[in-house]
């Protein structure tokens, strides 16, 4: 089972030369661009050790920022999206490891039911969103109609434009309420993208993670890219601006994301030593890091 990779658009039944999924071993020149690939900053990944001697000190400021949402009838939403195979579930993970979970909650959803796809768009997200002194994380979230439902064709054209045009308001209104929401869009390169996805479908542990959808959609990469210009473009306002994180490293975006979040926020006990502003190279809006490779 052969499928496209690298860097456009194939037809129906068209192959890659030298790219198959099945093939145990990944063709060497898609591994030697894979973590510079779509412009990514750094040579080199980030040593294990010195990833952990980073973690553990922002997951205790994570701690500090559940205790003050918790003391202060707080509410958070944030938002985690990107391409598959970006890093989202293990940077949620990560932020995860070592809160409450009373009062922090992961949430991904399934495909919606028969009942949900007869409601509001955003209703069944709404169901899920944080009472005061509550932390909610979204594993995807209702940008998948503007997403995969777009590219894979399980909306039509004009569901996701009334979508582009009524999420800016809906989330104004959120955050009018009081909620605070973060955007984290976690972007990967192409050759990234493949690796991880070799890697899944060669891992007994992770085989899961690659789905049918995630198999269809190696042939969408540029209109991955259409949806993902169309979200930045319509989507990224003063109330709720996204943040881009490159996301080929997965240390340096799980710790990146995490001071991306921490200093949104003013809470007590913050130690600025540890809640940095993130890596420039890695964390940042506009241009730079909405721009589709």
């Amino acid at each position: 089972m052969s499928y496209p990779g690298l860097l456009e658009e194939v037809g129906p039944g068209e192959e890659l030369p030298g790219f198959d999924i099945d093939d145990p071993v990944l063709p060497k020149e898609i591994a030697d661009k894979a973590l510079q690939s779509g412009g990514y900053p750094y040579t080199e990944r980030m040593k294990r050790k010195a990833y952990q001697a980073e973690v553990r000190p922002l997951q205790v400021e994570l701690l500090k920022l559940q205790r003050w949402v918790e003391r202060e009838k707080q509410r958070i939403v944030i938002v985690f999206e990107g391409r598959d195979a970006a890093g989202k579930g293990g940077t949620i993970n990560r932020f995860m490891q070592h809160l409450n979970p009373r009062h922090a909650r992961a949430v991904a959803l399934s495909k919606p039911t028969e009942t949900e796809r007869g409601q509001w768009y955003f209703q069944r997200y709404v169901a899920h969103l944080p009472s005061a002194g509550n932390i909610v994380l979204f594993d995807r979230s209702w940008y998948n109609r503007a997403g995969v439902e777009r590219v894979m064709g399980f909306c039509s054209e004009e569901a996701a434009a009334k979508f582009l045009e009524e999420a800016p308001p809906f989330e104004a209104g959120l955050v009018r309420d009081g909620l605070i929401l973060i955007k984290l869009w976690l972007t990967v390169g192409r050759e990234m993208q493949l690796k991880r996805f070799h890697a899944r479908r060669h891992h007994p542990l992770k085989r899961w993670k690659l789905t049918d959808v995630d198999i269809a959609g190696l042939t969408k990469w540029d209109a991955y890219n259409i949806a993902q210009e169309d979200i930045f473009r319509l989507t990224h306002t003063d109330a709720a601006p996204w943040t881009g994180v490159r996301a080929n490293d997965k240390r340096r975006a799980r710790l990146n994301a995490m001071r991306a979040a921490l200093s949104r926020i003013d809470y007590a006990g913050k130690d600025s030593a540890v809640a940095t502003a993130p890596d420039p190279k890695i964390v940042g809006a506009g241009p730079a890091f909405f721009a589709t490779q």
